[in-house]
């Protein structure tokens, strides 16, 4: 039987100040990318007991490959799926076809009456930007969620908890109630923006205390500030004209059903923007999930890194909410999701997050406008009917969760022991 390796004197450690922000956060444990560290315990381990762990840590990393891999596949099928399916039924290869000729010019099939003008319509016009905004919106939801569970160190942590999606409400029931012209013009879009802002601001002037943003204070003044807006959303809402109602409960509910190409722009590019900082910041996120006096140990600014990914995350949520309208549950079990399949390490987890969050939208729209057609259903209905469960299933005790995700923390673990 391999022994254990020697314990290590307090004079073979390397003294903490003489460790790299970068070099910490990468073996920061739970936080890191689920792979035994380098050091002089693994160089006194058993060969074999090493050699096990090599083949574990290779047999995890083409794990995760094979996640994005089919997190990719899966996309690119229901993206096909969704442009071919409706009432002017086509097949995929045929939806691919319409798609390469408008990108491609020159096509001869885009000529020669293979297909009719309103089969292009339907799937360059109305189908396409359709499922473009799902996969944004999805990746952006599942984004903002991923970095507010990261920055406020709360499992249970989704976007709509800074109030944006109550915000976003009551700018667009405010249209809807008293019309466009008597608010200057601006649309039910512009108008869901501007409120989620002015939400997100309410909520962060509450969560400050001397200057700094307290995790705590933000859930809850999110939480309470939330319940007020919903409430004036109400009011507007039952005192409106009878025949505005359904069009506030699609909004309030999410509906892709007016998706445009000129939607995309807005959400597209702040999604990058965000996309951008959490890769800059992704071994800083590994430190903050350790805590703050952890992180501030290793270098890391706390408040500038929490307050920059609150900001950006809410902003990121506001111009998916103001084209999609109040969609829940994204944020908060896509980013689960890819932490228990590919682990905590921001730097896969996020990305992973990113393609989980626009396959989960697409398919739920897809499911949307085809469950009970001809009628189409609020998406956020079907967002809800998984992400409910989930949410229950988050608040059972560690030990009665069964799932591949418990399977490969656990040999994670098994994997961290032997080294």
């Amino acid at each position: 039987m391999p022994q254990s390796p020697p314990a290590l004197s307090s004079t073979t450690r390397a003294p903490s100040s003489r460790l790299t922000a970068e070099q910490a956060a990468d073996d920061a444990g739970p936080v890191g990318d689920g792979l035994p560290p380098s050091g002089p315990a693994s160089a006194l381990g058993d060969t074999g007991v090493a050699r096990q762990v090599a083949l574990t840590r290779r047999w995890v990393l083409r794990f995760q490959r094979a996640v994005v891999l089919l997190l990719a596949l899966g996309i690119i099928g229901v993206l096909l799926l969704s442009v071919s399916t409706g009432p002017i039924s086509l097949t995929m290869i045929d939806a691919g076809r319409l798609i390469l000729g408008h990108l491609i010019p020159g096509m001869p099939w885009m000529s020669d009456g293979s297909y009719t003008g309103l089969e292009d319509q339907a799937v360059w016009q109305f189908r396409l930007p359709r499922v473009l905004l799902a996969l944004i919106g999805g990746a952006g939801l599942a984004l903002a969620g991923g970095l507010m569970q990261a920055v406020v160190r709360n499992p249970l942590a989704e976007p709509y908890l800074l109030g944006v999606s109550s915000g976003a409400g009551l700018g667009a029931v405010a249209v809807i109630s008293f019309g466009s012209a008597a608010l200057g013009g601006v649309t039910i879009s512009v108008a869901a923006f501007v409120g989620a802002l002015a939400a997100t601001g309410a909520v962060f002037l509450c969560a400050q205390q001397d200057g700094v943003v307290v995790p705590t204070r933000l859930i809850l003044a999110g939480v309470a500030l939330g319940s007020l807006l919903s409430a004036v959303t109400s009011f507007l809402t039952l005192t409106g004209d009878a025949h505005q109602v359904f069009s506030v409960m699609f909004f309030l509910l999410g509906s892709l059903s007016a998706a445009t190409f000129g939607q995309l722009m807005l959400p597209a590019v702040v999604l990058g923007l965000v996309l951008v900082f959490a890769g800059v910041n992704a071994r800083g996120l590994n430190a903050l999930m350790a805590g703050d006096e952890t992180a501030t140990a290793l270098g890391v600014n706390v408040n500038a890194l929490r307050i920059g990914s609150l900001v950006l995350a809410a902003l990121l949520t506001a111009s998916v909410v103001a084209v999609c309208g109040g969609i829940g549950f994204v944020g908060l079990i896509i980013p689960h999701t890819a932490r228990l399949l590919v682990g905590s390490d921001h730097r896969l987890m996020l990305p992973v997050a990113v393609l989980g969050g626009a396959l989960f939208l697409a398919a739920a729209d897809l499911a949307a406008r085809t469950a009970a057609a001809p009628t189409e259903v609020p998406i956020g209905i079907f967002t809800a009917a998984v992400g409910a469960p989930f949410f229950l299933w988050l608040l059972r005790p560690r030990r009665a969760r069964s799932s591949w995700g418990g399977r490969l923390r656990s040999l994670r673990g098994r994997m961290e022991a032997g080294a």
